[in-house]
C-alpha cells in the first residue's frame, strides 16, 4: 500500500491543531507493537508533539483532529469529554430506510478483542442520530451524528435497525458487487469479482469544535475515491 504524504491530507491547520482527512486502512494509533504505519506516526514526523485527539476505526476514512501541543490536546480532549465536539458521518447502508432524525440510544458493552455488543444491563450509554440523505433501490446514504463516542457505535447502532453498513461483515453488512447492480454484467474467464469498496462504507464527513484560540471551526472532509466511486455507481445503476 502506498502511503500518502501527510501534508496532502491536511484540511485545516493553525498553531495548535491540524485536521486531516484520514485515508482508509491506516490505524489512528499504534494497534500493536511493531512497525505498522499509523496516523500518529505520520503526524509526529510532521510535528514532534503531535497527539491524536480521538480515534477513527482503521477502515473508516475522514476528519481526524490532531493536537500540535499538550495544551491544545487538553483543550480538545475536554470538548470530547463534555460532548461539545459535533461529528457527522456518512454511511451507505443495506436496504432502503427512511430515517428522519431517528434516535438510537442502546448501551454498548466492550467485550474485548475489538468487538462490542448491546447490553442494557452492563453497557455504557450510547446515543446516535440518523437521517436518510439519498435513496437507491437497494441502499441508502445516511447521515450519522454520534453524541457519545463508543467503539463501533455507529456500526452496531445501524445493525440494530437492520440497516448494516455496506461491507461491514462484522455486523452482517454485505459487500457491494457491480454484478448486483448492473444488468448483464459479465466477468472474464477465471476472474473473481471484487467488491466496489474493499471496506465498510463509513466516512467521517464533518467535525465542528472550538480551537484553543476560542474560535469555532467546522471542517468538511471530502469523500475518498472508493466512497465516491460507490456513490457514482449507485447513482448510475441503482437509482
Amino acid at each position: 500500500m502506498k502511503f500518502p504524504k501527510f501534508t496532502d491530507l491536511i484540511l485545516f491547520e493553525d498553531n495548535d491543531v491540524i485536521v486531516v482527512n484520514k485515508p482508509p486502512f491506516i490505524a489512528s494509533l499504534d494497534e500493536r507493537e511493531g512497525g505498522e504505519i499509523n496516523m500518529l506516526r505520520l503526524a509526529k514526523q510532521y510535528t514532534d508533539d503531535a497527539q491524536i485527539c480521538h480515534r477513527l476505526d482503521k477502515e473508516t476514512s475522514g476528519a481526524l483532529i490532531i493536537a500540535k501541543n499538550p495544551e491544545a490536546y487538553r483543550t480538545v480532549s475536554m470538548q470530547f469529554e463534555r460532548r461539545k465536539v459535533k461529528k457527522v458521518y456518512h454511511a451507505v447502508i443495506d436496504g432502503t430506510h427512511v430515517f428522519d432524525d431517528l434516535k438510537v440510544d442502546l448501551p454498548i458493552l466492550n467485550v474485548g478483542k475489538s468487538s462490542v455488543t448491546i447490553s442494557r444491563q452492563e453497557g455504557k450509554p450510547a446515543e446516535t442520530w440518523f437521517k436518510s440523505l439519498q435513496y437507491f433501490k437497494h441502499y441508502t446514504l445516511v447521515e450519522c451524528r454520534p453524541v457519545t463516542g463508543r467503539m463501533h457505535q455507529i456500526r452496531i447502532h445501524l445493525a440494530t435497525q437492520r440497516a448494516s453498513i455496506a461491507g461491514d461483515e462484522m455486523y452482517k453488512g454485505q459487500p457491494v458487487f457491480l454484478s448486483k447492480l448492473k444488468r448483464k454484467y459479465t466477468l472474464g474467464k477465471d476472474q473473481e469479482e471484487q467488491p466496489i469498496m474493499k471496506r465498510f462504507a463509513l466516512h467521517a464527513y464533518e467535525v465542528s469544535f472550538k480551537l484553543p484560540s476560542g474560535e469555532d471551526v467546522c471542517i468538511h472532509a471530502p469523500y475518498p475515491k472508493d466512497f465516491e466511486t460507490l456513490l457514482k455507481l449507485l447513482n448510475k445503476f441503482d437509482s
